[in-house]
C-alpha cells in the first residue's frame, strides 16, 4: 500500500501560552507541517501567571509569524 493512501486530512492541535512565540515553537510547527495536513495554535490563558504579552497581543504575534502558512490557524 502506498504511504501517501494513509494521510487523510491530518489535523494536529498545539497548545501553549507562547508568551512569547520563541524560535523553537516555530521550528515545531514548522517541522509539524511535514506530518500533518493543518495545524491549529492554542494559546492558553493562565490565570495563575502573570503574562508578558496580553493574550491578543500573542495571539497577533503568531499570526503574523504564519501569515504565509494557510496550512496553520
Amino acid at each position: 500500500m502506498n504511504k501517501s493512501n494513509l494521510k487523510s486530512n491530518q489535523h494536529a492541535l498545539y497548545p501553549g501560552s507562547f508568551d512569547p512565540i520563541t524560535v523553537g515553537h516555530v521550528d515545531i510547527v514548522r517541522r509539524g507541517l511535514a506530518v500533518f495536513d493543518h495545524i491549529t495554535i492554542a494559546v492558553a490563558r493562565n490565570i495563575k501567571k502573570s503574562p508578558t504579552f496580553s493574550f491578543d497581543e500573542r495571539v497577533s504575534m503568531i499570526r503574523e509569524t504564519f501569515s504565509d502558512e494557510p496550512r496553520i490557524e
